[in-house]
């Protein structure tokens, strides 16, 4: 019986510390966006992804910003596919932070719908 109390106020905190851990985590870090554009342009960025975020043939589309900051970051950091990986050692988290704050100031493209001739 001690046994399964010790378990049952365990699990309790486990899920108190989970429950508060995915919040703090999926708010982005306030980021400089004039310091974030200024850095995706220096790491060459724009190469792949374009000068807005709106994709290339090498890069895919950054804007509007298809990633919450969590999967962002960790895209960034273990990308799959062609992209090398940029460690924090390459990529700060503030500079990381930064670029994520300069994609979402990027201005969204019109609705499709807002536009005459696609709606023929």
């Amino acid at each position: 019986m001690k046994a399964l109390r010790i378990l049952m106020v365990l699990g309790a905190m486990a899920s108190l510390l989970a429950a508060q851990t995915p919040a703090a985590q999926n708010d982005p870090p306030t980021g400089n966006m004039q310091n974030g554009k200024k850095i995706f342009s220096a790491y060459g960025c724009y190469q792949c992804h374009g000068y807005v975020g709106q994709g290339g043939a090498a890069g895919a589309r950054l804007n509007p910003v298809p990633l919450t900051w969590p999967n962002f970051t960790k895209y960034v950091r273990h990308p799959a596919g062609q992209m090398p990986p940029y460690t924090a050692k390459v990529v700060t988290d503030q500079e990381l932070a930064d670029i994520y704050a300069y994609l979402q100031s990027i201005p969204k493209p019109p609705d499709v719908k807002s536009i005459p001739i696609l709606n023929n």
